[in-house]
């Protein structure tokens, strides 16, 4: 038996199937790159000149801490001036989009975000081009950055879809995009060569109709007394919100 949407017509050819309708829709603005500002931590809009020698500082020094280059597609830098010529490159552009993370308490600068791969006509991008100093790794730091920008791209610009892709061998990166969330959707195998290097790249997506829930998952950590109890893990709430 055929279905409804490729029953043969008595005009022409069966309908193939097709995806659902969105009527109204239209191209969304691209991020702006304004302050994004959370209880702890701000997002600023990246200038090169202002904060490449605390990023250099924060990021080098040790083997240790230059790890947090190795799936990076640049670094470790020689020098600060080196690393702000990488990120000058990027000056005016709006895709990459790149926002520093200063803590609100004392101003610190402790990482460094972006949006990119934007697609307004799809209502599209990408979370990425994230490191955060090591003393500032496993600390509501990433947990609130994302928020912010999920925040902004779902609810103030109404996108409909937010990616995360790392290289397949990034298991912090991979588990901290289940812990935001986000779904894991597939592997591109020999994806793209780095430092000259074959990288399969995961593929992780958040939708607009499944962020409420993960929002509010969110807020309710961010929020939470840690005088009160230990705090729970993020991907509990999420699965809680989910049930």
């Amino acid at each position: 038996m055929t279905s409804d949407a490729t029953r043969p017509t008595d005009d022409g050819p069966p309908r193939l199937p097709i995806g659902e309708p969105l009527a109204g829709w239209k191209a969304r603005d691209r991020p702006d790159g304004r302050t994004l500002a959370g209880e702890r931590f701000e997002l600023v809009r990246l200038d090169a000149d202002r904060d490449g020698a605390e990023l250099h500082r924060r990021s080098h020094g040790s083997e240790d801490v230059e790890r947090l280059w190795t799936y990076m597609v640049g670094g470790p830098y020689r020098d600060a001036d080196e690393l702000s010529a990488w990120y000058r490159a990027f000056a005016g552009a709006d895709d990459p989009l790149f926002y520093s993370v200063r803590a609100r308490a004392n101003g610190a600068l402790v990482g460094v975000v972006s949006y990119l791969a934007i697609e307004p006509a799809h209502g599209a991008l990408e979370l990425g081009h994230i490191w955060y100093a090591p003393a500032w790794q496993g600390t509501a730091a990433n947990t609130e950055a994302c928020y912010l920008l999920l925040r902004e791209a779902f609810d103030r610009l109404g996108y409909r879809r937010v990616e995360w892709k790392c290289d397949a061998l990034n298991a912090r990166s991979r588990a901290a995009a289940l812990r935001l969330g986000f779904a894991f959707e597939g592997l591109f195998r020999k994806h793209r060569i780095v430092r000259g290097c074959n990288r399969d790249t995961a593929w992780f997506a958040l939708l607009d109709d499944e962020w409420p829930r993960v929002r509010a998952a969110m807020e309710r950590w961010l929020a939470w007394d840690d005088a009160r109890a230990k705090r729970p893990a993020l991907a509990t709430l999420v699965a809680e919100q989910r049930d």
